[in-house]
C-alpha cells in the first residue's frame, strides 16, 4: 500500500494547497512590486507586464528558485493565466466593434491574418523554431504579451522561449509608441486615419493608448476601438492553433496530448454576456486591474522560471524575425489605411 493511500484526503489537500502557497506569494509579490514601480514617473509608460517578468527574470538568475516554490510559480504561470485570458472578455463588446465599421475591421482582421503568416514563414526561413515563430507572430499581429501567453497554451514553448518573444514584441512596441507620431505627423493623416493605423499595428493595448491619444482624442478613441477589434480574434487565432497543433501530434503519431484550449471559450463567452447586459463602470474598472494583475503574476512566474542563458543560446536570428514582423505589421496597416481605410 503506497503512503498516499493511508493519508486523509483533507491533509492531501492541506499538503497540495501548502505546495503551492510559498511560489504563488512569490509571484504576487513580484507582480505588486511592478505594479509600484509603474509608479513612478520614469517608468509610467511601461506596462507592468513587462515589468513583473524582468524581475522574475532577475530573481531567478542572481538569488535562484529554490525547489519549494516551482509548484505555485508553476500554478500561477498555468491557471491564473487562463483565469486572466477569461477576464479580458470584460473589456471587449460587439457594440465597441461595430463602432470600427466594416472597413475598418478589415483593416484589422487584414493585418492580422498577414502578419501572423508572414511572420511564420519568415521564422522557417530564418531556422527559428516553429513554437517561438508562432509566439512572436501572435504577439506581433494581436496584442502583445498578451497574445504571447495565451498562446504559449497550445503552442507548449519553453520558458525561454516565451520570455524572447515577451521581449521581442515589447521593445518593437515600444518604438511604434514612440515613432508613429512622428510619422504620423509628417504624413498628415487625418485623425481617423491616424488612428485605425496605431490599432491595426502596434502591439500592446497601453502603447496603442499611448501613441494614439497623440493624434487627438478622436484618434485615440478609434484606435483604442481597434486594437480591441484585434483582442477579439485572440480566441479564435488560439483555438486554431490549438486544433493544429494536435492536428500535427496524430500526424507525427505522438502520444502527447494537446489540450483544447476550453478557457478561451470563457473569454468569448463573456464578451457575448457583455454584448447583453451593461456593466457598470466601476465593476469594469475592477476588472481590468485584476486581469492586468493577474497577466502580471504570470508573466512573474514565467520570469522567475526563465534562465538568460537559455535566452542568450537563441541568438540574434528571433530578434531579426521580431523586427521584420515590426516592419511588416506597421507597412501593410499603413497601406491598407491609405488604400481602404
Amino acid at each position: 500500500m503506497s503512503l498516499s493511500a493511508t493519508v486523509p484526503p483533507f491533509h492531501q489537500g492541506l499538503r497540495r494547497v501548502g505546495g503551492v502557497l510559498p511560489g504563488l506569494a512569490l509571484a504576487v509579490g513580484v507582480a505588486g512590486l511592478a505594479v509600484a514601480l509603474r509608479r513612478l514617473p520614469s517608468l509610467a509608460a511601461v506596462s507592468p507586464m513587462i515589468l513583473a517578468i524582468g524581475l522574475g527574470m532577475a530573481i531567478r538568475n542572481t538569488v535562484g528558485l529554490p525547489h519549494a516554490f516551482a509548484g505555485g510559480v508553476a500554478f500561477a504561470m498555468r491557471r491564473l493565466l487562463r483565469l486572466a485570458i477569461v477576464l479580458l472578455g470584460f473589456q471587449v463588446t460587439a457594440t465597441r466593434l461595430f463602432e470600427v465599421g466594416a472597413r475598418g475591421f478589415m483593416v484589422v482582421a487584414t493585418v492580422l491574418v498577414a502578419t501572423f503568416a508572414f511572420t511564420v514563414w519568415l521564422g522557417r526561413r530564418l531556422g527559428v523554431r516553429p513554437q517561438l515563430a508562432e509566439l512572436i507572430a501572435a504577439g506581433t499581429s494581436i496584442c502583445g504579451a498578451s497574445a504571447v501567453v495565451a498562446t504559449n497554451t497550445v503552442t507548449r514553448a519553453e520558458e525561454a522561449d516565451v520570455a524572447y518573444a515577451v521581449a521581442t514584441v515589447t521593445l518593437f512596441g515600444s518604438l511604434s509608441m514612440v515613432l508613429m507620431p512622428i510619422a504620423g505627423h509628417g504624413l498628415a493623416l487625418a485623425p481617423h486615419a491616424y488612428g485605425l493605423w496605431v490599432g491595426a499595428s502596434v502591439h500592446e493595448i497601453a502603447q496603442v493608448v499611448a501613441a494614439a491619444f497623440q493624434g487627438g482624442d478622436a484618434a485615440g478613441e478609434y484606435g483604442t476601438i481597434a486594437k480591441l477589434a484585434r483582442v477579439i480574434l485572440l480566441a479564435p487565432v488560439v483555438i486554431g492553433l490549438g486544433l493544429l497543433a494536435r492536428r500535427r501530434a496524430e500526424v507525427a503519431g505522438t502520444r502527447a496530448r494537446v489540450p483544447f484550449p476550453w478557457f478561451v471559450l470563457g473569454f468569448v463567452g463573456l464578451v457575448g454576456l457583455g454584448s447583453l447586459v451593461e456593466w457598470p463602470r466601476p465593476f469594469l474598472g475592477v476588472a481590468a486591474t485584476t486581469t492586468t494583475f493577474l497577466l502580471s503574476t504570470a508573466l512573474a512566474a514565467m520570469g522567475l522560471l526563465t534562465d538568460v542563458r537559455r535566452l542568450a543560446a537563441e541568438g540574434l536570428r528571433p530578434l531579426i524575425l521580431g523586427a521584420a514582423a515590426w516592419i511588416f505589421v506597421s507597412a501593410s496597416a499603413l497601406l491598407l489605411v491609405i488604400t481602404i481605410g
